[in-house]
């Protein structure tokens, strides 16, 4: 007989898709599906890795809570292997997030709080704040916190890396991923440049996120951040995950561009990805001249396009964004 002893096991492993009609480039684009995870994101990953690490560290004790700040899929691929371990998990996300997302999680037994976006990171109604305030206020709680979690990238370096390396026989020539915490893109490409130093690493932004910017210059620019409707990616801040020497571009997506392709992929080439995915394609196109027949590049597809039915899915949505 062949199963698995529990969903965890199936963490990982995740085909690579060539993409026909929505690439304009003349290279290879090959996307790297993480639909395919049990919680239908690349955050398990991440979520088994730090949960893993963290009961070594003695920092997760049995009949312990998760707390955790998450735009939802992080949330997703925790509660999964907390069921699996016995943890109960508190989760924290921005109002922005969508409805799906936040019922998903309860669905999965987490309890979920809300908080207002438009706020700064130190507000103490902000999602970050909220989420160290709980985990001081709960007796046995563990406060993930996946954007300076070191477990984080290095779970890409330790699976994604590889697999993508192996899946393309080495001859990846770009990465494309977009940035939000920084654990996939600094995990994967850490892996990949040690393979092949001179592999081209493509962050996507997007408008409203302090990343390109602190890229090119060093400066962290407040005047940069502003409320954007895109989910995934972008920051106000800046993750210790995210290795910017280790990045060679930031290409900033607009939110429309982004959903637009976000519902091209699903229309064009059957694969029902989220937000994140829209924007990476989309930065792509308008990085073509960049690429030439001889390239192969490699583009996360993050998660899946039913976190986002009621919002880039929906027609009314888009049209009450004056995105179609």
């Amino acid at each position: 007989m062949k199963y698995f002893n529990n969903i965890t096991e199936l963490i990982g492993n995740t085909p690579l898709v060539k993409l026909n009609k929505v690439n304009e480039s003349e290279a290879l684009v090959l996307a790297k599906v993480e639909t395919f995870n049990p919680g239908h994101s690349i955050k398990d990953r991440m979520a088994l890795k730090m949960i893993e690490d963290a009961e070594k560290a003695g920092l997760l004790k049995p009949g312990g809570t998760i707390i955790e700040g998450t735009s939802g899929n992080t949330g997703m691929g925790l509660a999964l292997v907390a069921i699996q371990k016995g943890y109960k998990c508190i989760f924290v996300l921005a109002d922005k997030q969508s409805k799906e997302k936040m019922d998903l999680l309860r669905a999965v037994g987490a309890k979920v709080e809300v908080c207002p976006t438009n706020v700064e990171p130190e507000d103490p109604k902000s999602y970050y704040s909220v989420s160290k305030r709980l985990s001081q206020e709960i007796p046995n709680s563990w406060y993930v916190n996946q954007y300076d979690n070191p477990s984080n990238s290095v779970a890409h370096y330790e699976t994604t890396g590889p697999e993508i390396w192996k899946q393309t026989n080495g001859k990846i020539t770009h990465l494309v991923v977009g940035v939000g915490t920084g654990g996939t893109i600094s995990g994967t490409a850490k892996y990949l440049k040690e393979k092949k130093p001179d592999i081209n690493i493509w962050g996507i932004d997007t408008y409203g996120s302090v990343f390109k910017k602190y890229h090119e210059t060093g400066d962290f620019d407040d005047k940069e951040i502003y409320p954007y409707i895109t989910e995934g990616i972008g920051e106000d801040i800046l993750p210790a995950n995210v290795n910017f020497k280790i990045i060679d571009h930031f290409e900033k997506v607009t939110d429309k561009d982004g959903a637009i392709m976000a519902r091209r992929l699903s229309r064009d080439e059957g694969i029902m990805a989220g937000y994140s995915a829209g924007s990476a394609v989309a930065g792509i196109n308008q990085l073509k001249k960049k690429l030439t027949k001889k390239d192969i590049v490699v583009v996360i597809f993050h998660d899946h396009g039913s976190r986002y039915i009621g919002k880039i899915f929906n027609d009314d949505w888009m049209k009450k964004n004056n995105f179609i």
